[in-house]
């Protein structure tokens, strides 16, 4: 904005005064502006997943031998010890601030459904129906959809998790392959967003862009499950739209991200391949912040 200029010998002293008022005022919206106010996630009293908890795999689908074992690798990365710093186990070690402390993940049973038992399109219902296939306390059971394989709101959300009923409540993830359906929404930033800045997207660390955009769904909903299992843990707004533990930070992978920008992460020199955790057998992985009830901040590993 440009101020009327007046010689000084003309200049009303009260045009001065207006003048130095509103440059103070510019100032303080624009400080205003860029302060953030802190973020809770208020507990609700609920019971959460805390302990040794079993992760069964039901794999609906056609999925390769190696997409399964980067996945499998990520879940057991969870709780290892084994991978250099920053670690897939320092980001989930988040989880042991909330009420309870931490959560021992370990892979359990899994089962191959390679012939679409339910066919190619999947309603709601049918993924609590496939979760059924295995029972147990202190378990979440996890759908892994194909790449050719439709859910309905796939593009509305890249996957969900939820519980079960019965004389065991349950809980459930499901999480598809987004390489050929909504890669900017569930992909990105492996993937040019379908909006927004259009920046050049990420190599992903497994070269599998469709896997490794899993991964970052599958880290936000176990982070939403073990914290937030029957509606009745950490959230804030409504229970049937809340914002949980890491979809309170989505976007967020690294220092100074901000809206269409995941922040800095590392990247691996021989590849090109941008990450921010090590797993174990070598593997890398992008993962997103966690909302951390010690500081009421999104933390980002990098």
């Amino acid at each position: 904005m440009q101020l009327p200029f007046y010689p000084l010998n003309m200049a009303p002293i009260y045009h001065l005064f207006a003048a130095l008022f509103l440059l103070c005022f510019i100032k303080l919206s624009s400080s205003e502006l860029v302060q953030q106010q802190p973020l809770v996630l208020r507990y609700h009293n609920g019971p959460l997943l805390k302990g040794k908890i079993t992760v069964n795999l039901i794999w609906y689908g056609k999925f390769s031998p190696i997409q399964r074992s980067i996945i499998v690798d990520f879940i057991t990365s969870l709780n290892s010890n084994n991978a250099a710093h920053p670690s897939t186990s320092s980001w989930w070690k988040t989880t042991g601030n909330y009420k309870g402390g931490s959560s021992a993940l370990t892979v359990g049973k899994q089962i191959l459904l390679e012939n679409y038992p339910l066919g190619k399109s999947l309603k709601n219902p049918h993924l609590p129906a496939l979760a059924s296939k295995f029972n147990g306390v202190n378990t979440i059971n996890i759908i892994l959809t194909a790449k050719d394989v439709a859910v309905e709101g796939f593009c509305m959300r890249c996957g969900t998790h939820g519980s079960t009923r019965g004389p065991v409540r349950g809980t459930y993830i499901w999480v598809g392959n987004s390489e050929t359906q909504c890669p900017g929404q569930c992909a990105w930033p492996f993937h040019q967003p379908i909006y927004g800045p259009q920046t050049p997207p990420l190599v992903a660390p497994n070269g599998d862009v469709g896997v490794d955009g899993m991964i970052i769904n599958l880290a936000t909903l176990l982070g939403n499950t073990v914290t937030n299992p029957f509606n009745s843990g950490y959230f804030q707004g409504p229970a049937n739209a809340p914002l949980e533990a890491v979809s309170a930070c989505t976007g967020m992978f690294g220092s100074g991200s901000y809206p269409g920008y995941p922040g800095n992460v590392l990247v691996e020199k021989s590849t090109g391949a941008s990450y921010n955790a090590n797993g174990i057998n070598g593997r890398k992985y992008l993962l997103p912040a966690m909302w951390d009830p010690r500081s009421s901040n999104c933390k980002a590993i990098v």
